[in-house]
């Protein structure tokens, strides 16, 4: 497995969670029993980059906390005979992880966290668009991120 950190933010923190990334990655391929080699990217970037990107790629002319560019759209029935599997590309922005970690009352680390898994699930072919889908991403999201960081400070 591996994960490729670009920091276009120029933001030297981001690189402290690397380690609970990959603990993230591994989390989320034993809960959802899927055990290939995957590689991902995330791109951490500025407010008004992702920004850009949101209404470039979106249609939604604000910035945003984190977006997913998933390169398979249904990994139901993925049979690779590769030894990696590209997932895609998770773009976060710095700013809302400090910012919402102070709204929602916890570190700054299980944002920046949350932010990651969240957008892998993305990755891995969920999403949150009806009520039922948002239930089973975010329940998985609590499964696969608590026992790594707690939402406690």
């Amino acid at each position: 497995m591996e994960i490729v950190i670009t920091n276009q933010a120029k933001d030297k923190s981001i690189y402290r969670y690397k380690k609970e990334y990959y603990k993230i990655l591994e989390s989320a391929c034993d809960v959802l029993d899927r055990h290939q080699d995957f590689v991902c990217s995330v791109i951490f970037v500025t407010p008004e980059q992702i920004h850009e990107i949101n209404r470039d790629y979106r249609g939604i002319d604000r910035p945003t906390d984190v977006i997913s560019f998933a390169l398979m759209d249904d990994m139901s029935n993925v049979i690779l005979e590769e030894e990696e599997c590209e997932l895609g590309d998770i773009f976060i922005n710095v700013q809302a992880i400090r910012d919402q970690a102070k709204e929602y009352g916890h570190s700054i680390k299980r944002e920046a966290c949350f932010l990651f898994c969240h957008g892998l699930l993305h990755l891995m072919g969920y999403d949150h668009m009806c009520e039922e889908d948002e239930k089973v991403m975010f329940g998985l999201q609590d499964q696969i991120l608590e026992p790594i960081v707690s939402r406690k400070k």
